[in-house]
Formats: C-alpha cells, sequence, structure tokens
C-alpha cells in the first residue's frame, strides 16, 4: 500500500481514537485542585500550630513531598494519575513520583547501581533545566534592575 503524507495522515486521523479532552481537563482541574486545597489545609494547619508562614511553607512542602512518595510506594498514586492525567504531575506531589518511581522499579538492581543510580533518572533534566533556566532569568533580571 503506498500513500503520499496527506492520505497516511487521513489515515492515521481515521483509525486514532478520539481524544476526551474537556473531561481530561476537568478531571486534571479537580485532583490538581484538591491537591491544592490539601496544601491549603496544612499550610492553615502548621500555622495554627504557631508556625510563622516561611516555616508553615516548608513543613506543607515536606508533608506533600512525603505523601505524594508513600502513596507510589503503595501503589495509589499511580491510580489516581491515570484518572486524572496531568492533576497530579503540577504540584509538588508529581516530583515526589518522578523520584520515587524509578527508585521502586529498579531497587532489584541493588541499593547503589539500581535505586539511588536510577532514581533521578526521570526528575534529573528537570532539575537541571529548572536550575539552569533560573539562573539564567535571574541573571537577566539582574542585568534589568542594575542601574
Amino acid at each position: 500500500m503506498k500513500m503520499n503524507n496527506r492520505e497516511y495522515a487521513g489515515y492515521i486521523k481515521r483509525k486514532s481514537p478520539k481524544s476526551p479532552v474537556w473531561i481530561d481537563m476537568l478531571k486534571a482541574f479537580i485532583v490538581g485542585g484538591a491537591i491544592c486545597c490539601l496544601g491549603q489545609g496544612l499550610m492553615n494547619m502548621f500555622s495554627s500550630f504557631g508556625l510563622e508562614q516561611r516555616d508553615a511553607s516548608s513543613a506543607v512542602s515536606v508533608t506533600l513531598i512525603f505523601i505524594g512518595a508513600l502513596l507510589t510506594g503503595i501503589g495509589i498514586f499511580d491510580i489516581i494519575a491515570k484518572f486524572s492525567g496531568a492533576g497530579t504531575l503540577v504540584p509538588i506531589t508529581g516530583f515526589a513520583n518522578a523520584v520515587v518511581s524509578p527508585a521502586l522499579e529498579f531497587k532489584s538492581e541493588g541499593f547503589i547501581t539500581g535505586m539511588a543510580a536510577k532514581m533521578f533518572v526521570i526528575a534529573g533534566p528537570v532539575l537541571v533545566y529548572g536550575v539552569g533556566s533560573s539562573v539564567v532569568y535571574g541573571l537577566i533580571y539582574w542585568l534589568c534592575t542594575k542601574g
């Protein structure tokens, strides 16, 4: 069967399943919003314990990372992520999942060559480009405000 590019594109379009974009966005919004509401609830709780806002913010981040890592470890995070898509990836819980998932996957290869070496396979590039872009942004900001 010989096809040109236009015929091939039409064939792929006919065979590809339709994506329920609006439902997917709603699910991501609801789950992502629930995670953010949980974070705000934790912030209020830690503040009511007498922590200053800066300390309470740090405690919220650590708690959400712990919850994300725990849910990944017991297999619940994947179920939530399959349902909500990007709703779990955007908040800080997605970072915890990105670190813990490869560690669990490669733990059979040992602690050093498996788990420790592969732990940042997914999160590593995000960290590298995140830190790199923040340095570039910081330099641009410094150059623009210097004067």
